[in-house]
């Protein structure tokens, strides 16, 4: 069996989670230590002890989520794979596993892009949802009326839209109108991986442009191009490119089955990516790694 780690996104925050792993493993809480001083705060304490209002704080959840996944990571004995892939945030978390670049820049930017994508869209202003029982092209279709953006093609049935709020509420009416079987807002701070979040992408382009990327160890399953990456400037553009146009999840997912990969192991606090590898590709296994 090949298999592929995975690491997920946004979404999969709780609070507690990696507690157990820093107070009982030198390498786990290792992790957590560099990243409190790579950020100078001890986003630790909110990880473990919240509140959840916190967590969630895009400014908090995208290096908390990272530093969980590499945590766990770390305190297991599992090897590095071929190919590795991330679900949004999860890239960067992929390609720190995979040593392209280091967990406190990993962490310092992940700070960096979600303070920027606040800083893009006023408080309010925008707004991310989910539209399930709908195919893609359908969803596609909607959105291009409404000059709606699709930010997550997850598995089939599955897509997450994101945008100006009007927008998007008026898309989610139509999807509704179209026979969805649930279309609603998500809990999100910021509307992600859309046009309006331009300004993040200029910042996430002047940041990564000055941090050490190196040919990773594993390739990346790129979220832009649904192949294998692992040139430095390739992976500079896919991490500002999906600043502003979405993942391409369901699609990734097939293009590992296209390269004899049978197993995703989802590395990280939740098994949410888990869940979407049978539904996208029956051929495929995935599983949650246990420490």
């Amino acid at each position: 069996m090949s298999s592929i780690l995975v690491f997920p996104g946004q979404g999969s925050q709780a609070v507690g989670m990696g507690r157990d792993l820093y107070e009982n493993n030198a390498a786990a809480r290792a992790v957590f230590d560099e990243v409190d001083d790579a950020l100078n705060q001890k986003l630790s304490d909110i990880i473990f002890d919240g509140p959840m209002e916190d967590l969630t704080l895009t400014t908090n959840v995208q290096p908390a989520i990272m530093a969980t996944s590499i945590a766990m990571l770390r305190a297991s004995d599992i090897p590095l794979t071929e190919y590795v892939a991330g679900h949004s945030l999860g890239e960067y978390t992929a390609l720190c596993a995979a040593g392209a670049i280091s967990l406190a820049d990993t962490a310092r930017l992940l700070r960096l892009r979600g303070d920027a994508m606040q800083r893009a869209v006023p408080v309010g202003a925008g707004l991310t949802a989910v539209i399930l029982g709908l195919d893609i092209d359908v969803v596609r279709e909607i959105c291009a009326k409404n000059d709606c953006d699709v930010a997550n093609d997850n598995s089939p049935g599955q897509v997450v839209i994101s945008g100006a709020r009007e927008i998007v509420e008026k898309t989610l009416e139509d999807a509704k109108s179209a026979g969805a079987r649930r279309a609603m807002p998500l809990a999100l701070s910021v509307p992600v991986h859309c046009r309006i979040q331009a300004p993040a992408a200029i910042e996430m382009r002047n940041a990564l442009a000055q941090t050490e990327i190196k040919k990773p160890m594993a390739k990346l399953v790129s979220n832009k191009t649904c192949a294998p990456i692992d040139d430095p400037d390739e992976i500079r553009d896919a991490l500002v490119y999906q600043i502003t146009h979405g993942v391409r999840w369901r699609e990734s997912v097939l293009a590992m089955h296209d390269l004899g990969i049978t197993e995703t192991i989802e590395v990280g606090p939740s098994a949410v990516l888990t869940g979407l590898t049978k539904r996208i590709c029956a051929d495929m296994e995935g599983k949650k790694l246990e420490i």
